[in-house]
């Protein structure tokens, strides 16, 4: 039997919002769980990113945090943590990941290159192509059929990633995400990610890990790959690091803490230039954008994300999540991922058409009936628009993430979770889609505003005056 492995010191009150309550809070948002104020959920489900709870620990660190502008002594701690865990000589840090995405794609990328990964995420893929390059993903088969589970649906198909790699475009680097956030929280196997950096090395190409759930894919290997079993996390993650010529790190994962990321290389001269674009929109190289005390954090944070009743337990509590949903026939990404657990919007409310939006029809509901927010994974976060045609291709996957804070919520409220979730899948032929009716031209999901479609022929209606 898994038990949480640490005691509840502090606690938050959670208010219990009514119906009407939550209808108001959604048509202010304009039907986007982005906008809905925190005060008006009762559980978050939105993200793991920065949302954990941290540990006596790390409180008790941040109490020693030196906020000296240059070469502080919680650099000095923080900088060690990440060297001795990740191994690389260069460690840049940055207010949180995206951050280290922007510094990196900036550096390095142009336009007319082409950038391949598993899965690049939503702020990854953004970054990229803010550059004018492209952002391509290559998974491997498995990532495709949801339904079947298969021990590392994470990884990156090594014919496709050969394929682009001798495809005759620019090449500024290579990413692999691990675990892969993108295609429902998979991990990628150790043999897969040595085999991309020989293929990226042999032909001169840098090869990176988008690193942020690093202790998740490192436990998982551990537990899927017999060779590992009596590996402790820590050397798993030595050698995961040892194949890729960098990193970027979102610390707000698990870095355990609430703020904070940072980006690693071992080419001197690209961290120099690295470092010559932090002073200009982040700050000093020894704060990055952080506080001492954030600094702080991170560094007993990295160390406790590879900790093995810790991460026995967080496998465990995200897996009796789907466990429970998939029990009571909602369609989920097999196997659980180590973060979140992923309900297949396509399957579960096939009368809704990509171009309505299942995803986001479905947390939607989920938020009018219980006060928990999800977030959509689908054609509102990855759908490609023409910019000649104006016309929208839909994403791969129609996904809805319930993405679970690290060390926050009880397993009662994880089975109330569960209960409101089957209450809306039990009536799911009553749910309708919903369309766009503002949007930003990149990352729309986080501000969109959406119309909930009353039946097909409204959305038929709607599309005829666009």
């Amino acid at each position: 039997m898994t038990i949480e492995p640490f005691r509840i010191k502090v606690v938050e009150p959670i208010r219990m919002s009514t119906a009407a309550e939550r209808e108001e809070a959604l048509r202010a948002a304009g039907f986007n769980l982005f906008k809905v104020p925190a005060s008006a959920i009762i559980i978050d489900l939105l993200t793991d990113s920065g949302t954990g709870a941290m540990s006596s620990n790390q409180w008790a660190a941040m109490m020693q945090g030196d906020e000296s502008y240059a070469g502080g002594a919680s650099w000095v701690r923080f900088e060690t943590a990440v060297k001795d865990i990740f191994g690389f000589q260069h460690v840049i840090p940055t207010h949180q990941g995206r951050a280290a995405e922007r510094i990196l794609a900036s550096t390095l990328c142009r336009p007319g290159q082409v950038v391949p990964n598993n899965t690049h995420f939503d702020t990854t893929r953004a970054n990229i192509e803010a550059t004018g390059a492209e952002a391509v993903d290559v998974p491997c088969p498995e990532a495709a059929d949801l339904a079947t589970p298969h021990p590392f649906k994470g990884n990156i198909d090594l014919e496709a990633l050969r394929a682009v790699l001798d495809g005759g475009a620019e090449i500024p680097f290579a990413m692999m995400t691990v675990t892969n956030n993108g295609g429902g929280g998979q991990p990628a196997a150790m043999e897969n990610i040595a085999a991309a950096s020989r293929l990226c090395r042999s032909r001169g190409v840098p090869f990176y890990l988008d690193a942020c759930r690093y202790a998740e894919n490192s436990y998982f290997i551990q537990q899927r790959t017999p060779r590992y079993a009596a590996t402790p996390l820590i050397d798993i993650a030595r050698e995961m690091f040892s194949y890729a010529d960098g990193c970027t790190m979102s610390a707000k994962k698990d870095g355990m803490a609430n703020i904070g990321g940072f980006l690693c290389t071992n080419d001197d001269q690209l961290a120099n230039r690295e470092r010559e674009v932090l002073i200009l929109t982040e700050g000093f190289p020894t704060y990055g954008g952080l506080a001492g005390r954030d600094l702080e954090a991170v560094a007993v944070g990295l160390y406790e994300a590879l900790d093995q009743d810790y991460q026995t337990y967080r496998a465990a509590s995200t897996r009796y999540l789907g466990r429970h949903l998939a029990q009571g026939g909602v369609p989920i990404v097999e196997p659980p991922g180590g973060h979140a657990i992923y309900i297949d919007a396509r399957r579960l409310l096939p009368h809704i058409p990509p171009s309505e939006y299942p995803g986001q029809a479905l947390a939607i509901e989920i938020y009018r009936t219980g006060g928990i927010r999800s977030v959509e994974v689908g054609s509102v976060m990855f759908g490609r628009i023409d910019k000649a045609t104006g016309r929208e291709s839909p994403a791969a996957n129609e996904l809805v993430r319930l993405a679970v804070p690290r060390r926050v919520y009880t397993q009662s409220q994880i089975d109330y979770t569960v209960r409101m979730v089957l209450e809306v899948a039990a009536r799911r032929e009553t749910l309708r889609g919903v369309r766009i009716v503002e949007q930003p031209p990149v990352l729309r999901h986080f501000s969109a505003v959406f119309q909930p479609l009353a039946d097909r022929s409204a959305a038929a209606a709607a599309a005829a005056t666009t």
